[in-house]
């Protein structure tokens, strides 16, 4: 970023946290109250609410024949079906390799000959703590059946990887994480990032 003459070039504000308390606590998440204040405002302290999560996986699972393997799930919160890729949190104890691995297993019945990491992003840190990290997996095959938990009922389906930019296209796919993975293989595929 550059500034132009004559340009007044602004420093970030930075908050300082006076204090916390959790004030709720929703299985898959806590929210907790922060006290802050900043040099700007005087040192007023003000409200800050704070969504406390495991990091979180996404996996573009393709098979030796370049098909993607999606997924159709109902979503509370859109109150829809969504057309997305395998994912979920990662576990205690649980690397978000190990986590990727799983979930893809889980939801889908695949598994990959490799797992590589193509980047992280934070969902939303205005007011969330996590990260999301997205897997590639490689030359997938059906080694089971799915193994849903009581909340879940997940369809997959097979798509050639050409017809995602379609989908997103024509919206089809709209989950705003999802569109990060398929960034992140995008960048991948031009040489822009390298997989670990």
């Amino acid at each position: 970023m550059s500034d132009e003459p004559g340009e007044r070039r602004e420093e970030a504000n930075v908050w300082q946290r006076r204090s916390s308390e959790q004030v709720a606590d929703c299985r898959v998440f806590r929210v907790r109250r922060d006290r802050s204040t900043s040099q700007r405002d005087e040192g007023r302290e003000h409200d800050f609410y704070v969504i406390e999560s495991p990091d979180w996986i996404n996996v573009i699972a393709l098979t030796p024949e370049d098909e993607v393997v999606l997924i159709e799930q109902y979503r509370h919160g859109s109150g829809e079906v969504i057309l997305e890729i395998p994912g979920g949190m990662v576990d205690a104890g649980e690397t978000p390799r190990e986590s990727a691995a799983r979930e893809l297993l889980e939801e889908t019945g695949y598994a990959p000959r490799e797992l590589l990491l193509l980047g992280r992003a934070r969902p939303n840190p205005a007011i969330q703590d996590n990260w999301i990290y997205t897997f590639l997996a490689r030359d997938v095959t059906l080694k089971s059946a799915p193994a849903f938990d009581s909340t879940e009922h997940v369809v997959s389906r097979l798509v050639p990887l050409s017809s995602v930019a379609g989908l997103i296209a024509d919206g089809k796919i709209t989950h705003a994480l999802v569109l990060v993975g398929f960034h992140f293989l995008s960048l991948y595929k031009s040489g822009l990032v390298a997989a670990e």
